[in-house]
This record gives structure tokens, sequence and C-alpha cells, in this order.
């Protein structure tokens, strides 16, 4: 199946034209915080243990433009937030969609990425190909992740607007609930498009998404508020940008990378 979606690189305002024109931070040591549970942005490499992905790769050429040494950490999503707005990370990565209440806790870069929410299914399933289709059989389960952008699509785009609707299966993370769509516990769970290709590629045959999307997201770093690191990593993003390092990590982690 040739996959078809669109990347949408968000422009960073700055005057910043080139890497060059970068401030220094003169090695100043930065705590950042993920999950390892958002392939393909963030997840365990199974072959080392290691936490790679695309969030990684861009954070860490964010810090070689600056002059940054990042202190990687783990932290679970329900946490993460207010973690960073305590100040206990400087900074925290997870697909992290960019909204008004989101907002009034954080300070958030400009969108490195926009991308649209769909359905992903175990890739025999043909009893429903869409979200009405979906909300039409009541025995129907969707696996989410309470208080993320894919729990309330699923509540307010494809189910009827009720938090606490049965059909609505929660998981501890997002990896487990697309393992419990695999095993057939769940019956679709909804992503955007960039992690539904990952999960497409790490599982060969085991999953497709069907209908239209459901909604558009845009994703941004997240600091604790007033924090003197927005300005200049918006300016490294602007310069990876213009220089096609955003596309070449695109092609590296959507596109090419194969667990």
């Amino acid at each position: 199946m040739r996959w078809i979606y669109t990347f949408l690189l968000a422009v960073v305002v700055s005057s910043v034209s080139s890497a060059a024109d970068l401030p220094d931070l003169q090695g100043r040591e930065i705590f950042a915080v993920t999950e390892n549970a958002y392939t393909p942005l963030n997840f365990v490499d199974p072959a080392t243990g290691v936490g790679i992905g695309w969030e990684y790769d861009a954070m860490n050429e964010i810090a070689r433009r600056l002059n940054l040494e990042v202190n990687w950490n783990l932290s679970s999503w329900d946490t993460m937030i207010q973690s960073v707005r305590s100040g206990q990370y400087d900074i925290g990565m997870d697909g992290i969609t960019i909204n008004d209440e989101r907002k009034t806790q954080v300070d958030f870069s400009a969108a490195y990425m926009v991308s649209q929410q769909f359905m992903l299914v175990r890739a025999d399933e043909n009893r429903f190909s869409d979200a009405s289709g979906f909300a039409a059989e009541a025995n129907f389960l969707v696996g989410a992740q309470a208080g993320t952008t894919n729990f309330y699509v699923a509540v307010y785009n494809v189910l009827d607007g009720d938090e606490a609707n049965p059909r609505i299966k929660l998981f501890d993370t997002f990896g487990v609930s697309v393992q419990a769509l695999k095993t057939g516990d769940v019956d679709t769970v909804l992503m955007d498009a960039a992690s539904a290709r990952g999960y497409i590629g790490a599982n060969p045959g085991a999953f497709k998404v069907i209908g239209s999307a459901l909604g558009t997201e845009e994703f941004g770093f997240i600091f604790t508020p007033g924090s003197d690191l927005v300005a200049p990593i918006n300016a490294a993003l602007q310069t990876m940008r213009d220089d096609g390092t955003l596309d070449q990590l695109n092609q590296k982690w959507f596109f090419d990378y194969n667990q």
C-alpha cells in the first residue's frame, strides 16, 4: 500500500538566515524530557534499548547548532507537562499538540510539524471503513491515552462527545494502545499520519489506515513559562527548515526507517 500524506513544516518567524548567525549558548546544559512511546518521534530502538526518533535527532541537531548539552530524561505523558511547567525539565517533546489550554501552562516553540489524525485499524479490518461506520456499531472500541489529542479526537470527532463513553478504552502509553489493537482488544486507535506511517512500516502486514482525516494538529516543543530557550530554539528550527535538515529527518524517520 502506498501511503500518501502531507507534512507541512511551519514557518518560524526569525531574522536568522543561516546556522552561522545563531547564538552560541556556550555549552549550557539543558534537561529534556520525552516518553519513548510515540513511534517514530520518540521510541526505544529494539536492537539497542536506546531512545531514538525524529524528535531526538531534531533536538540533538538544535543543540549542536546552539552549542547546548542535552541531558535526556524520561517521563510518563500524564506528568510531562506539569514537570516542564514546574521547571523540573527545561524542554519537553512527545508529539505535543499546540493548543490554547496547554498554552496557559507552558510556553511552546513554533510548530515543527503539522499532521492529521487518522484511524489505524488491523490490516484485515472489513467491518467498517470510516468513522461513521465505526460509530454506528456499539460494540466497537477505540484505544486511547487519556489527555492526548488522540483521546479528544475520539471523543468529539468519532463518538458522541462524552469523555466517559465506555467505548473508549484507556491505556497508560500510546504503544500499549497499538499493541491492544494488534491483539484485538480494541478495534481502532487514532493517530497522526506520521506515527501511523511509522507503525505500519514497523509491523508489515499488521495495520492499515482507513477513512479521511479527522482533525489537524501542530506539534511543538514545550518549555517552562518564560524560558529564554524559546527564541534561540525557534531560530535553530528555522535554519533547519531553510537548509533542508527537517526534510531529511522526515525522509529518514517516516519513509526509510525500518525496525
